[in-house]
């Protein structure tokens, strides 16, 4: 979730990592086994504000593409609007910096820097770069009006999200709580739950479709546990996703069928000053 998503200044991101796109593919890998038992479909998740589990999981994606794995990529950072002009700035950019200046112009509430390595990577061996993102906008509308307010009803229906398990909204329920310090307006618990089940299902259709030929997808932690959010959308599709979380210490690692522990980073309590929105008027 981009959930108190106020950035602290960004940690310097090692220079290894921040590599010149040079848009020269790498030799052939040898070690084609490698690109062989990765997985088709890998959701690496992340702490929004933590540079070194960004830093960490960039260093595990280029380790899997030297090997030999050539996954698209899908990235929760680009709103799927936005995916003609992601398509144009990857073909004509050379850097991380000129992409995301073309294909997410004044977009507020994500620090760049941490996902200018896997940008780099996209370029450097021009793998194709997907927008995952439901927009904010459309969000909203999901909030206000439900789910046909904003999705296709081909998607609506593949999904079945007219008739959504009761088990997943109630998770969902309560991870908009947390997220909100407990102050939400219980009137707005629901339909916030219903927006992120909207994110998750558009993150798992960018996913679908792009499944065949190995994708990957960049994206929070709450995005990627398999028990409720996008793995649990895609396997309702028939696939098999592998979703890695990246946790801070003493986080739960039940809903990940991996993890990669990282240092907790130094951050203000993100519950003191917070201020609800207001409840919706009847």
């Amino acid at each position: 979730m981009r959930l108190f998503h106020t950035a602290l200044l960004a940690l310097a991101l090692p220079a290894a990592l921040l590599l010149a796109a040079c848009r020269h593919p790498s030799p052939a890998a040898p070690a084609a086994s490698a690109a062989a038992a990765a997985p088709q479909v890998l959701l690496l998740g992340e702490v929004h504000d933590n540079a070194a589990g960004h830093a960490a999981r960039a260093a595990r994606l280029r380790k899997q593409v030297e090997a030999g794995w050539r996954p698209a990529i899908a990235m929760e950072q680009f709103d799927t609007a936005m995916q003609p002009a992601l398509d144009a700035a990857m073909r004509e950019c050379r850097d991380p910096d000129c992409v995301i200046a073309r294909a997410a112009p004044g977009k507020a509430g994500w620090t760049w820097d941490y996902y200018k390595p896997v940008i780099a990577l996209a370029l450097q061996y021009q793998l194709p770069l997907y927008a995952a993102n439901l927009s904010r906008a459309d969000a909203a509308k999901v909030v206000k009006d439900g789910f046909a307010a904003a999705l296709p009803a081909g998607l609506i229906a593949r999904y079945r999200l007219d008739a959504l398990p009761p088990q997943v909204l109630a998770a969902q329920e309560e991870e908009v709580r947390g997220s909100h310090c407990g102050a939400l307006p219980e009137a707005l618990v629901a339909p916030m739950a219903k927006a992120q089940v909207a994110r998750d299902v558009v993150m798992a259709e960018t996913l679908r479709a792009h499944a065949a030929g190995g994708v990957v997808l960049i994206a929070g932690n709450g995005h990627v546990r398999r028990d409720i959010a996008v793995p649990f959308w895609l396997r309702q599709q028939g696939l098999a996703p592998r979703a890695v979380g990246f946790l801070e210490p003493g986080a739960d690692a039940t809903a990940f069928d991996a993890v990669e522990r990282i240092p907790a980073a130094d951050r203000p309590d993100p519950c003191a000053g917070f201020q609800a929105p207001p409840a919706p008027r009847g």
